[in-house]
């Protein structure tokens, strides 16, 4: 039997974990930006930055 190898580290594992983390703090802050506080072009702004954390995210785990 062979030995298994990770195609990613544990250091690139955890940092795609904390990206998935911060997509979504920056998809609910966007959208209380958007909806609360009347700032449109912020909640806006923050849903892109999420949607390509998501984007970076499917890269690297494909």
């Amino acid at each position: 039997m062979g030995t298994v190898t990770p195609q990613i580290g544990v250091a690139a594992s955890a940092l795609l974990s904390i990206m998935m983390l911060a997509a979504i703090a920056l998809a609910w802050g966007g959208w209380r930006m958007y909806s609360k506080h009347g700032d449109k072009r912020k909640g806006v702004l923050m849903w892109i930055c999420a949607v390509i954390l998501l984007a970076n995210v499917a890269i690297w785990t494909i």
